[in-house]
């Protein structure tokens, strides 16, 4: 379902486990998220909850038969060290990196930092459908496949039309920085919250 609007009914619990260490399942996907992702942010840029696009991430992995883990990274808000780092650390050597505005990044351990599998970097034009797809794809990178890349929308007035939001958002996420901090394995819980 791609209604943003049963976000509002979804929560998002991420409990802490202990740092992070390697996988050591060759069919897991690893999804890195940003410092703040779940925890002082709870929707992306263009207001689609967290719950939700976490949710839709676990759900393109799971598709595909392949094992996912979340990871929190708290040592830097940068996407492309996040998403490597989570790479490095999944047993498949595939990992999505995602950004508490709803920036992500499909990557492989072996790939150079700067280099990547698939990128996106419009925020603004991520809807549930398509991080249901880059979960799928990066499913499918960890079973050997190559598949064809999710189609990236690309609008030239989103970089102007939000810049400045953006911009705000990424301050406030750096805020919540550790420099040196381990990267910590999450359970996330996303649960229907009560009608009540």
């Amino acid at each position: 379902m791609n209604d943003t609007s049963v976000g509002s009914r979804r929560t998002l619990a991420l409990t802490e486990r202990g740092e992070a260490g390697p996988g050591t399942r060759s069919d897991e996907v690893v999804i890195g998220i940003s410092p703040a992702f779940g925890d002082f942010f709870t929707k992306t840029i263009v207001d689609i909850p967290h719950a939700e696009v976490l949710r839709e991430l676990l759900a393109g992995i799971e598709e595909q038969g392949v094992h996912a883990r979340v990871i929190r990274f708290r040592g830097g808000a940068d996407l492309a060290v996040i998403a490597h780092a989570a790479a490095k650390l999944s047993g498949s050597g595939i990992a999505i990196g995602v950004l508490s505005r709803g920036t992500t990044m499909i990557h492989q351990k072996d790939l150079v930092r700067l280099s990547n599998l698939e990128l996106f970097p419009q925020a603004p034009l991520m809807d549930l459908e398509t991080f249901r797809k880059v979960g799928r794809n990066a499913a499918r990178y960890a079973k050997g496949e190559s598949p064809e890349p999710v189609p990236a929308r690309n609008d030239f007035m989103a970089r102007p039309r939000w810049q400045a939001k953006a911009a705000l958002l990424h301050i406030k996420e750096t805020e919540f920085v550790v420099p040196g901090a381990a990267p910590v394995e999450l359970d996330a819980r996303i649960r229907l919250a009560d009608a009540g």
